[in-house]
């Protein structure tokens, strides 16, 4: 009996831990029906199957707790394939892949402004006018860059203080 309330509480507990380090990715239309409701910053991670450093980035970087964390408290997190098929509607506007662009979606082209290259994170921040302020980061981030970059735009320093400026302070708490 204690070995089976044991393995039952192990197992609770690692899937409570397991758990922490999952982030909840939204879709698009999600992410912009949540903002309008609870305004915070929407986090997009923009990839494709075929890219290595896309995969890297899932496995090293989005698995860990700390950035899970912030991504989970802090933003709507999405996750969009800039070569998928499906249709988008984001603030009224539909996009959709008509091959026109390569194998680009119209809404991947229009997010990093013709600039395609993977993975590329995007941060679309809300102004006090309504409007979404856009920033994009090409490359890939190890946990602990993109923790200084998550905090940055999530605590709002960017009206204060440069990214270099607030990099080279930064405390962070990924190792």
């Amino acid at each position: 009996m204690k070995k089976s309330i044991t393995l039952l509480l192990f197992v609770l507990l690692s899937s409570l831990v397991f758990s922490q380090q999952n982030i909840k990715w939204y879709t698009i239309e999600e992410a912009e029906k949540l903002n309008k409701l609870d305004p915070r910053p929407i986090f997009i991670d923009t990839y494709t199957d075929w890219c290595g450093w896309c995969k890297k980035m899932d496995r090293e970087t989005f698995t860990n707790s700390v950035i899970s964390d912030i991504l989970n408290n802090k933003y709507y997190p999405v996750k969009f394939n800039a070569e998928g098929s499906e249709s988008v509607t984001f603030y009224g506007q539909t996009y959709i892949n008509d091959g026109k662009s390569g194998k680009a979606h119209q809404f991947a082209v229009a997010l990093l402004q013709g600039q395609l290259s993977y993975p590329t994170v995007v941060f679309l921040i809300p102004q006090k006018d309504g409007q979404l302020k856009i920033k994009q980061v090409p490359g890939f981030r190890e946990a602990k860059d993109m923790e200084v970059l998550l905090s940055f735009f999530a605590d709002k320093v960017y009206d204060t203080q440069s990214f270099d400026d607030y990099q080279k302070s930064f405390q962070g708490k990924v190792k």
